[in-house]
């Protein structure tokens, strides 16, 4: 079902602009793959396991780096 947004001058050139470089048909089209590209985003959250934030940065310096 369509329904009517309001959006400013400035939001509509984007999101043309969006609609061409993406080749999408309709302006639904393009929000939709803006959001899924935007969602495809890996987090680095948790990447380094849940190790002690010392045990992580203890080898990070050499003993002679330090003041």
């Amino acid at each position: 079902m369509p329904t009517t947004i309001q959006i400013g001058e400035r939001t509509l050139k984007i999101l043309k602009k969006v609609k061409e470089e993406t080749h999408a048909s309709s302006y639904d089209e393009a929000i939709n793959k803006i959001v899924a590209i935007r969602a495809k985003k890996v987090s680095l959250g948790g990447y380094l396991g849940k190790r002690p934030l010392k045990e992580i940065l203890r080898d990070l310096r050499d003993e002679e780096d330090r003041f």
